[in-house]
C-alpha cells in the first residue's frame, strides 16, 4: 500500500514539475499584454476601414437622394410649362433614382450597424487592455510572492507540491491567460451585402411597373401643382 502511494505521489510531483517548468508567469503576463496590444491595433485598423466604407455608403445615399429631388424639381418645371411628356421623362428618371436611393439606404444602414459593432468591440478591447496593464504589476508580484513562499516552504521541509492552494494558483493563472487571449482574439463580426439583378423574362413587367410609378408621380405632381395654384 505504501509503495503505491509513494508511486502516485511521485507521478503527481512530476506532472506539477512539468507544469512549473513550462510556464513563466511573469513572461506570460507580459506576452499577454503584447498580444492584446497587437490585437487592439488590428481592431482599430479594421474600425478605420469600416468607417471609410460607412462614409462612402453615406455619400452614395446622399447623392441618390439629391438626384431624386433634382428630377422631381425638373418634372415640376416641365409641368409648369405645360409639357407633360417632358415631365414624364423626368419622373421616369426619378423612379429609377428612388430605386437606387432605397438600395443605398439599405446598404448604408447595414454598414453603419456593422461599424458601430466594430467600434464597440474596439472599446471593449481597450478597456480590457487597460485593466490588464493595471493588474500586470499585481499579478507579477503575486507570482513572485508564490515563488518566495514555495522556496521558504521547501527550505523548512514543509512544502507540499500537491497542495490545493498551489494547484488553485496555477489554474487561476491559466484561466486569466485564457480570458485575456479570448478578449484579444474576439472575432469582429462582419457582414456581406447582397445585391439583386433583373431577369430578361420579366423586362416587360418591370417596364409596366416603372410606367405605373411614373404615371403615379405625374398625377401626384399635377394634383400638387393644381392645388397650389388654386390657393
Amino acid at each position: 500500500m505504501g509503495v503505491f502511494k509513494r508511486l502516485s505521489d511521485l507521478l503527481k510531483a512530476n506532472v506539477n514539475d512539468i507544469i512549473d517548468r513550462a510556464e513563466d508567469p511573469e513572461k506570460m503576463v507580459k506576452q499577454i499584454i503584447i498580444d492584446m496590444q497587437t490585437e487592439l491595433t488590428k481592431a482599430t485598423q479594421n474600425y478605420g476601414k469600416a468607417k471609410a466604407s460607412e462614409r462612402l455608403a453615406e455619400k452614395k445615399y446622399l447623392e441618390a437622394q439629391k438626384i431624386s429631388s433634382d428630377w422631381e424639381a425638373k418634372a415640376k418645371m416641365a409641368l409648369s410649362k405645360g409639357d407633360q411628356d417632358l415631365a414624364k421623362q423626368a419622373l421616369a428618371r426619378k423612379v429609377r433614382a428612388d430605386e437606387d436611393l432605397a438600395n443605398y439606404k439599405e446598404m448604408y444602414d447595414s454598414i453603419s450597424a456593422q461599424t458601430d459593432a466594430i467600434g464597440d468591440q474596439v472599446e471593449v478591447l481597450k478597456s480590457k487592455l487597460e485593466e490588464a496593464k493595471s493588474r500586470q504589476a499585481m499579478l507579477i508580484a503575486r507570482s513572485q510572492m508564490a515563488d518566495t513562499k514555495k522556496n521558504l516552504a521547501k527550505a523548512a521541509g514543509a512544502f507540499d507540491p500537491n497542495s490545493s492552494f498551489d494547484k488553485f494558483q496555477r489554474m487561476e493563472e491559466k484561466i486569466e491567460r485564457k480570458e485575456a487571449e479570448a478578449d484579444a482574439f474576439t472575432e469582429i463580426a462582419g457582414g456581406t451585402l447582397n445585391g439583386g439583378s433583373g431577369d430578361e423574362l420579366t423586362d416587360s413587367f418591370d417596364q409596366l411597373e416603372s410606367d405605373a410609378k411614373v404615371d403615379a408621380e405625374l398625377q401626384r405632381l399635377m394634383a400638387e401643382m393644381n392645388g397650389g395654384s388654386s390657393n
